[in-house]
Parts: structure tokens; C-alpha cells; sequence
């Protein structure tokens, strides 16, 4: 499938379309899946803050240290061995756009986390780009959602430099910008650390169905 056949003629995918193992993110059991203040997508669209890195396989790590009781750095190759996860979620972008039915492939994020140890300490997450020192923020019970992933496949496809890839974090509860494009380092911490969007006017929190879109 290529991007233009990610393309979307008919009716949003649905969640009864996929096997019992998919991680079917519980949004996408609503009824009206769009939240206010949305419209949705048939396309796949791309948007990001500033250059796209080019992030070269045989140097990439992903770090995952703060509050962890054993810090974790895998390589591509690392990562490409660790057990494998599918989510079926909807996508929510600040800029008032959703697109309905992706299916991700990656990591889940708990995998992870069950693997690094969580201190009790550790309250917030802040993720780290590739793309000269972007961060962003959320809570820890937030990264922690069932279908939280490290996402390197997007309905069957290795995501594309223009879309976050190698690896980006989605977590489809929040606004897409907390879903770090061409990630690096998962950083557990006590206190909040407001990211680059953040600090820049927007919502510290970024939940679309309550549009926490700027300040707060």
C-alpha cells in the first residue's frame, strides 16, 4: 500500500475488522468517533514543526533512563528482536483534523516500561526527537494506556521520514503532537516538564474530546 493508497473512499475502518491480538483503542468504540471541534480525514496528512532529520539506521538508539531501576538503549536491529504489537486507533491532530482506523505495528509501550522498572517517583514522561532537542510532555498514567506503541509501521507500511519514522511514539488518547515523530529518549521524571509546544501556547494535558487545544 502506498501513501496515496492510504487514501480513505468509504466508511472510517472499523475495530471489529481486526484479530482478537490487536490493541483496539477504546475510542474507536464510540459512536460519534470525531471529537469536537474536528473533521475527518480521508487522507494521511503530514505536518510537523520545523526540518525533517535524517536519522541514519546503523546509528539510531532509542534511550529509555530517568526514574527506571535499569535504563534501557536498543539499536534498530535491538528493537527490531523485541515482541511485537498492533494497534487499531484514531488520530487526532490539533490543527482540527482526524483521521479514523489506523492500524500501527511497533512495541507497546508497557513492554518497555515492564522491562526498565518504574520508580514510584516517576509521575510524567518527556519524549525526545531527533529533531534538534523538540520534546514533549504527558502524564505518566497517559504513556501507560493499552494502546500506547513505539510505532514503526502505519497500516502495513514502514512509517515514511515525513511521518515521524524510523520509530515514533503514538498515543492516540492525546492530540498527535504528544505522539513524538522520529524518536530518541523516553525520559521518566517526578516533576512536569513542558515541552516545545507546550512552552510555545499550547494545552500542557492535549485531550481532543475535552479540546484542550491552547493554555492550561
Amino acid at each position: 500500500m502506498s501513501e496515496a493508497e492510504k487514501y480513505q473512499t468509504g466508511d472510517a475502518p472499523g475495530p471489529h475488522t481486526h484479530a482478537e491480538e490487536v490493541i483496539i483503542s477504546s475510542d474507536t468504540h464510540r459512536e460519534n468517533r470525531v471529537p469536537p471541534g474536528q473533521t475527518r480525514t480521508r487522507k494521511w496528512p503530514v505536518l510537523h514543526y520545523g526540518r525533517v532529520p535524517h536519522v541514519e539506521l546503523d546509528t539510531w538508539e532509542l534511550t529509555i533512563d530517568g526514574l527506571v531501576d535499569q535504563p534501557l538503549k536498543f539499536s534498530w536491529s535491538e528493537f527490531g528482536e523485541l515482541p511485537r504489537a498492533q494497534v487499531f486507533s484514531d488520530f487526532h491532530c490539533v490543527t482540527t483534523w482526524s483521521r479514523l482506523g489506523n492500524l500501527w505495528d511497533g512495541v507497546a509501550v508497557r513492554e518497555l516500561l515492564e522491562r526498565a522498572g518504574v520508580q514510584s517517583a516517576a509521575r510524567y514522561v518527556v519524549a525526545h526527537g531527533y529533531d534538534d532537542g523538540w520534546t514533549t510532555n504527558m502524564p505518566l498514567a497517559d504513556f501507560l494506556s493499552p494502546d500506547a506503541i513505539f510505532a514503526d509501521r502505519h497500516d502495513g507500511q514502514p512509517l515514511s521520514a515525513d511521518h515521524g519514522g524510523p520509530l515514533r511514539l503514538v498515543v492516540p488518547l492525546l492530540y498527535a503532537w504528544k505522539s513524538a515523530k522520529w524518536l530518541k529518549r523516553i525520559e521518566l521524571v517526578a516533576e512536569d516538564r513542558p515541552g516545545l509546544w507546550e512552552q510555545a501556547g499550547y494545552h500542557n494535558h492535549g485531550d481532543p474530546w475535552t479540546e484542550e487545544r491552547f493554555g492550561g
